[in-house]
């Protein structure tokens, strides 16, 4: 065969050059060297001399960018290739290598094939360059002379592509620790939650749970702030300089599950163009917080209970373990032990996440901590929203707030608080919103503490009604457009009409009584 090296090293290299993903530089590439060296598919492998195995960085055909796997490799084989690293191997039928065979029909889904494979030694990594083509005996020495030419530049690709994942795996735990950052910045600092005297007994248990490594399961209603108790164990465990990842368990579907906890290789479905960390990967070394756990589907917790039994994952994909150190805090509104009688929930599940539960009261219960709540909201609303004047509360607002059953729990009061300061850019935050909610049946209003507290008290219905009252006053009975009391009261007009029919006021200006 007679090659004009030079003409084909230079041909080659600026094949292997021209892209800057390797997948598509290797398919341009095998295109250019096929009238030379015969080839259908080519890989790009990865051995690992400690796991003993190889995994497949890339693999190619002449006209697309395939799929990858791993392939183990016999202990003697191990320590021939270290040895004697930067040589070739022609496989041109199958008793040669009687142990790469079974892999190669995995990859090629057949056995009539030759094998050229380059060793190279790449940084620190040792690399393999795999050629197959249909058909025995198809292989030279010629055929690996040439190839060896191209030892330089099949190296730099490689090099390139290698750092290029690694830039990418980088950029995975900047976003993670970016996110941690600015949550620890802006999160409720803990100065605030220990004002709340009703979450005294929480807070300890939180801070007995930070101390050790055991899974945590935050159990109360809506809104009540598990995530927020969760980065408080987290900031106070040993793990607090590490990521903190939560994943909500509600937002995955059955198609998308295991790639978001476990990651995938390349290739490893359509879409796939790269490796990708999973959300367990991504908290290694420190803590993953699983909100909404009860609405795991029945895959998801088969996949959870072995990461708790075993504490490793597997990537889709994949085919070799993947060790992970991550802390698991759990959390729920749901009721897991009726789910569990129900069929809906694993009861293996439920053992090991139930190692140290923590009960979280709903505001209703700790009606002390409203005051401390609400001017910390206010605050915190006043930075997000950029206001200049500081805003006051009306007289009477927080007894407003005492007064009603909170079914929305602390979620609740930040967002009227912030609805608050939306509309009421004037530093006087009368809160008035409130009014138009009625208490949610499914609760009783705590009692209160001291009778005289509530010494001719009106209801919500006479508050209510007295204020739109006094709205429709001053707005001389009007209802609609501008300066009238649906535009007063910051509500639609068919609304409005709704409540003055519930509560018995009468539409007509003349029928409106004047407030003083």
């Amino acid at each position: 065969m007679n090659v004009d090296e030079n003409e084909f090293f230079r041909e080659a290299a600026l094949r292997l050059c021209g892209n800057t993903d390797i997948g598509q530089a290797l398919r341009d590439w095998s295109q250019c060297i096929k009238q030379f060296v015969p080839v259908s598919r080519m890989y790009v492998l990865l051995f690992d001399p400690d796991l003993r195995c190889t995994q497949i960085f890339s693999s190619v055909t002449l006209n697309e960018v395939l799929g990858v796997t791993a392939i183990p490799i016999p202990e003697k084989y191990v320590r021939e290739w270290v040895r004697d690293w930067d040589g070739y191997m022609i496989i041109n039928d199958h008793s040669s290598e009687d142990w790469f065979w079974d892999h190669i029909r995995t990859i090629n889904y057949r056995t009539d094939i030759s094998v050229l494979i380059l060793r190279l030694k790449v940084d620190e990594s040792y690399c393999m360059v795999g050629l197959i083509e249909n058909g025995q005996g198809l292989y030279t020495e010629e055929h690996a002379r040439l190839m060896l030419l191209l030892k330089k530049p099949l190296s730099i690709v490689i090099a390139n592509a290698l750092r290029q994942e690694k830039v990418r795996r980088l950029e995975d735990l900047l976003v993670d620790e970016r996110r941690r950052i600015h949550e620890s910045e802006n999160g409720v600092p803990d100065v605030i939650l220990d004002k709340q005297l009703g979450l005294r007994p929480t807070l300890a248990k939180c801070l007995q749970a930070a101390s050790i490594d055991s899974p945590v399961l935050l159990l109360g209603e809506t809104g009540v702030g598990k995530d927020l108790l969760a980065r408080t164990i987290h900031r106070h465990s040993r793990r607090r300089h590490n990521p903190f990842i939560p994943v909500n368990c509600g937002a995955l579907t059955e198609t998308l599950l295991d790639s978001e906890l476990f990651g995938h290789e390349k290739g490893a479905f359509t879409g796939a163009v790269g490796r990708k960390m999973g959300r367990f990967e991504r908290a290694d070394t420190g803590t993953i917080y699983l909100d909404e756990i009860g609405e795991l589907p029945p895959q998801g917790q088969v996949r959870l209970l072995r990461v708790l039994q075993y504490k490793e994952i597997e990537r889709v994909g994949g085919t070799m373990p993947v060790l992970v150190d991550a802390r698991i805090i759990a959390a729920t509104n749901r009721n897991l032990e009726a789910m569990i009688k129900a069929g809906k929930f694993r009861s293996d599940l439920w053992y090991r996440l139930n190692v140290f539960p923590i009960t979280i009261p709903p505001l209703r219960e700790r009606k002390q901590d409203l005051p401390d709540l609400l001017y910390s909201f206010i605050y915190e609303k006043k930075q997000e929203l950029r206001l200049d004047i500081t805003p006051r509360l009306a007289p009477n607002a927080v007894k407003l707030l005492m007064a009603y059953d909170w079914p929305g729990n602390v979620r609740e009061m930040k967002n009227i608080v912030e609805r608050s300061l939306i509309t009421h850019r004037d530093g006087l935050l009368p809160l008035e919103e409130l009014l138009m909610i009625q208490p949610a049946p499914n609760h009783q209003p705590a009692p209160a503490a001291d009778s005289n507290f509530f010494h001719n008290w009106r209801t919500l219905d006479e508050m209510t009604s007295a204020h739109i009252r006094q709205a429709m006053s001053r707005a001389h009975g009007k209802i609609n457009g501008p300066g009238g009391a649906a535009e007063l009261l910051g509500i639609n007009p068919n609304t409005l009409r709704k409540r003055m029919d519930k509560l018995g006021i009468a539409y007509k200006r003349k029928a409106i009584p004047a407030t003083k």
